[in-house]
């Protein structure tokens, strides 16, 4: 008896959007925070320490925009050229492309026969299709999207920068530095927790993992911005 397919969600499914939006985001919290934290430590005016964190803002989500279309175009570009070679092979040396898909299928514990007899199958019904996912390992869940990367990384990216922006509108300037370190640690923990939950993976780490490298982030910048208001 054939049971009826019922929907599953993986976590592999949301690797692609997953990836570059925590990324984002956390790139958006720690390096604007940085900033700005940088900035006020060198005893720069309020309005300085704005436009710095504005320009920060800006400046990173353009540079992510950019960095995550460009990186991923280049992957989109390899798999293109995969499969433009695989469809020649196809067409030109039908057989060897049967016996390589069948092999691949021997390696992974099928009895010869019953692999062969696959590899036929899943030819007949989309030859290119077989091939890109079990040979060269491409497919619609891991499959490049530049345009959907990049902005993804930069709506993520503005999303955490404006974060503390936020805080720095709200504080006072006695209490500037201390508020903004630790409302940014507080969002880093809960983006670290959000996204081990979103990937599966243990929320623990995921939270220690963006916290840690954040409060460093932010312990250098602001020893650097102090050396230089007291060298000013």
């Amino acid at each position: 008896m054939i049971h009826p397919l019922h929907a599953e969600d993986h976590f592999m499914q949301r690797i692609g959007w997953l990836r570059a939006a925590v990324l984002g985001a956390n790139d958006g919290i720690v390096s604007t925070a940085s900033l700005v934290v940088g900035v006020a430590a060198s005893n720069a005016t309020q309005a300085s320490i704005w436009v710095a964190g504005v320009a920060g803002l800006v400046a990173g989500a353009m540079s992510m925009a950019a960095g995550e279309y460009v990186s991923v175009s280049s992957q989109a570009d390899t798999e293109r050229a995969d499969l433009a070679r695989e469809r020649e092979e196809l067409a030109t040396d039908n057989t060897h492309e049967h016996e390589e898909l069948a092999g691949i299928y021997e390696r992974r514990g099928l009895d010869s026969a019953l692999a062969r007899q696959v590899a036929e199958q899943l030819m007949a019904h989309d030859a290119l299709s077989a091939h890109a996912r079990d040979e060269l390992g491409i497919s619609e869940t891991v499959t490049a999207r530049p345009m959907q990367a990049a902005l993804a990384s930069a709506g993520s990216f503005s999303v955490g920068a404006g974060m503390p922006l936020i805080i720095l509108a709200v504080s006072s300037r006695t209490h500037l530095v201390a508020s903004i370190v630790g409302a940014s640690l507080l969002f880093l923990a809960v983006l670290g927790g959000l996204a081990a939950r979103a990937g599966g993976a243990p929320l623990l780490a995921g939270v220690v993992r963006v916290t840690f490298w954040g409060a460093l982030a932010m312990g250098v910048t602001a020893l650097v911005g102090s050396l230089f208001g007291a060298v000013g």
